[in-house]
């Protein structure tokens, strides 16, 4: 039998890691955008203006 050599592997502890710090990117990534009150008052005003009034 032929023992497999791939040094691209990374172990169970890293892979844990990285996808907490992935995770926690996401959350605050997804807050950001989705934060109601900050998006309105960082939003532009309208350039057309009200169409019928």
């Amino acid at each position: 039998m032929k023992k497999e050599n791939n040094t691209d592997k990374i172990t169970r502890k890293e892979a844990i890691s990285k996808m907490g710090k992935y995770a926690a990117l996401t959350a605050v990534g997804t807050f950001v955008i989705l934060n109601p009150l900050k998006a309105q008052t960082s939003s532009a005003p309208d350039p057309g203006g009200d169409p019928f009034s």
